[in-house]
């Protein structure tokens, strides 16, 4: 039987861009919300090969620390002719100083070793795996993408990560190119876009009371 969420939630992550989305999109639900960096939580390794098994891992480590529900997200850019990559390595291959614009770089350079130049050889899609945990072991997972294409040279400064290099499924702008409402927001402000606004959807259809 799926939980509500009630109460105080910790938000598992420590990426201050990460942290702004989940707020936003928590914030009509009426939940009250604090970081695992507010709380002082450490980072586990995330050890998983799946987004999914990473986001739990997340989630169930701040609700031991913090006993209280936690909610994590594990994300990335999965790239059809990179074979997936860099998948659930999208954060490591932006280095130890987040160097993003590097990690795109690298990404066109592979692409263009493969000769993936026209649109149709470009093809990428986000995946956001997202859990609640709850300090008895009691977990639940949604997991949601979005389908689009990489441009170069990357677009826009909004946003985070590879949101300047990702071009949405039926769009013109890049997500570094659109506002946080458009990106995530959900209806009737935004469109829910992203793929963690499609995840969310998702989760608070069972975790969330309707506002």
């Amino acid at each position: 039987m799926h939980r509500r969420i009630t109460g105080t939630l910790v938000i598992a992550t420590h990426n201050p861009g990460k942290l702004v989305e989940m707020r936003e999109l928590l914030a009509p639900h009426g939940v009250e919300a604090v970081s695992a960096g507010e709380l002082g939580l450490g980072e586990p390794d995330e050890t998983g090969d799946t987004f999914r098994a990473n986001a739990r891992i997340k989630a169930v480590a701040a609700a031991k620390a913090a006993l209280l529900p936690a909610f994590a997200d594990d994300s990335g850019l999965a790239v059809d002719a990179l074979d997936g990559a860099p998948g659930v390595l999208s954060a490591r291959w932006a280095g130890p100083n987040k160097d993003f614009l590097a990690a795109m770089a690298r990404i066109e350079r592979l692409l263009q070793e493969r000769g993936a130049t026209q649109p149709s050889q470009r093809r990428a899609h986000f995946v956001s795996a997202l859990c609640v945990a709850w300090p008895d072991d009691h977990v639940e997972e949604v997991e949601a993408i979005a389908e689009g294409t990489l441009v170069w040279p990357p677009r826009g400064t909004a946003g985070f990560g590879y949101d300047p290099a990702f071009l949405p499924e039926g769009h013109r702008r890049t997500f570094g190119e659109m506002t946080s409402i458009e990106k995530h927001g959900l209806p009737p402000l935004g469109l829910g876009l992203s793929h963690r606004a499609r995840a969310f959807v998702k989760l608070a259809e069972i975790c969330l009371d309707q506002r």
